[in-house]
């Protein structure tokens, strides 16, 4: 009797914790892993910190290659390998060796899908010139070190003001190059609100990067294969390397292509165990949806942590066990030199589409004790529904030590606890590390007084 075969599509985050887990927990699976990329098991994450200079090789941003995974768990993890067609029907799949261009099909018992998600390179005038790149996987973060080591550029432009955006304009300073970011909306950092956003840019501004607000993105200009120019609807800017930060989709073309309902933002319909509707077929990772736990809607985000958790609970369930996903408060963190951004839950926008009354407060404190050395400015708001007094969400803004006290703020919205619950957390307290009361809780009781 043959064994039953898992195939995996995609070998990073979710891809590999899926197919580890599975194994572990049933060593008689038989597990092919397709990857379209030259590496498995890497931290996407972890790009602007190689390419900024403070992880000096590659390789240390790689967990397992695929002797590693042959070797310790006996998958067979296949890189440069490409899944072009997925037939649910007669459960195959078609795929394409990106080396030896053959391709064939692939018989599977069940199909992971974990194709991960693609960054938003807009169609426009010179967007094919050599010098404009988008982030996703590992090679495309060698790609740009290698720019910046053989053509050398001085002006750099990053097209976008989320967290690739921040954390890429970080590291082209680092490099010594001269950074400008063009953003369409008002602030940067759109996943807070504009207040806080504004924190953000003054930040930006106190580091070097120069801002283009409030402009979009048009054309590029070129000479030959090289970049010259960001074309915005205001003004040209000089350039000679682009970095588009403008966002990420699901890349979930393949199983909309099958016939696999697709749900949030075009991301795959999963149920809490990765399911999807079609039987057979499941998906994890930045392809599939998730539900938002403040909200209680479904919802749409890509992140490592999130992916790893979510491949977990695929492989548990592909391995015989029983595991659920229980969903996401939205908690994300990033810096720009010594600034730390926070935020988790709802952002003001979000909580009025829901239709919800809500009050919000802002503090301003310090890391540490005022009095102890190094005492450096935070910002928190907090978001209170009126009424219940349920939590709603937070944002942090401030320099080293500020942004992971937003895991407070995660775990009490996590456990669906009020604002007042908040202020009554036995949180540790010396003065290296903060202040008596704690910034998070200051603005949960100033929140908790304006109702």
């Amino acid at each position: 009797m043959s064994k039953e075969r898992l195939v995996v599509i995609g070998g990073d985050a979710a891809g590999m914790s899926a197919a580890a887990k599975a194994k572990r927990d049933n060593p008689e699976l038989d597990i092919l892993v397709f990857e379209r990329s030259p590496h498995t098991s890497y931290s996407a994450c972890g790009m602007p910190y190689y390419i900024g200079g403070l992880v000096p090789e590659v390789e240390k941003l790689i967990a397992r290659t695929p002797d590693d995974f042959r070797k310790k768990y006996g998958i067979e993890a296949k890189v440069r390998h490409e899944v072009t067609e997925i037939d649910p029907k007669d459960r195959l799949v078609r795929v394409r060796d990106r080396d030896a261009r053959r391709e064939w099909q692939e018989p599977y018992d069940q199909l992971l899908i974990a194709t991960g998600a693609v960054p938003f390179c807009p169609r426009l005038p010179g967007s094919s010139t050599g010098g404009i790149f988008g982030l996703s996987t590992l090679q495309s973060g060698i790609r740009v070190q290698r720019y910046l080591e053989e053509r050398q550029p001085r002006k750099a432009i990053v097209v976008g003001g989320g967290y690739i955006g921040l954390e890429m304009a970080e590291a082209l300073l680092r490099r010594g190059l001269e950074v400008a970011l063009v953003q369409r909306s008002e602030q940067v950092m759109g996943t807070l609100d504009p207040d806080m956003g504004a924190l953000v840019s003054e930040a930006l501004r106190q580091t070097g990067v120069t801002l283009h607000l409030e402009e979009s993105l048009t054309a590029f200009e070129a000479s030959g294969d090289r970049v010259t120019a960001v074309v915005t609807d205001k003004q040209t800017l000089p350039a000679d390397i682009v970095i588009l930060g403008m966002g990420a989709r699901p890349n979930a073309e393949l199983a909309e292509r099958a016939g696999i309902p697709l749900g949030e933002r075009g991301s795959i319909r999963v149920n809490s165990r990765m399911q999807t509707p079609v039987d057979g077929v499941w998906a994890a990772g930045d392809c599939a949806e998730t539900i938002h736990l403040v909200s209680r809607k479904p919802f749409w985000v890509s992140l490592g942590t999130v992916a790893n958790k979510m491949g977990v609970v695929a492989g548990t369930n592909l391995g015989g066990g029983s595991a659920v996903f229980p969903g996401v408060v939205g908690t994300a963190v990033s810096k720009i030199c010594k600034y730390e951004v926070a935020r988790t839950g709802l952002q003001e926008e979000e909580i009025r589409r829901l239709g919800l009354e809500f009050a919000s407060a802002t503090i301003k404190s310090r890391t540490r004790a005022g009095y102890y050395p190094k005492a450096g400015r935070i910002t928190v708001k907090i978001l209170m529904e009126k009424g219940s007094g349920r939590l709603l969400g937070g944002q942090i803004v401030g320099i080293e030590g500020a942004a992971k006290r937003i895991d407070i703020l995660a775990t009490a919205l996590h456990a669906g606890m009020t604002a007042a619950q908040l202020i009554d957390l036995d949180l540790s307290y010396a003065p290296p590390y903060s202040p008596v009361w704690d910034p998070v809780q200051t603005a949960a009781r100033q929140v908790v007084k304006m109702i």
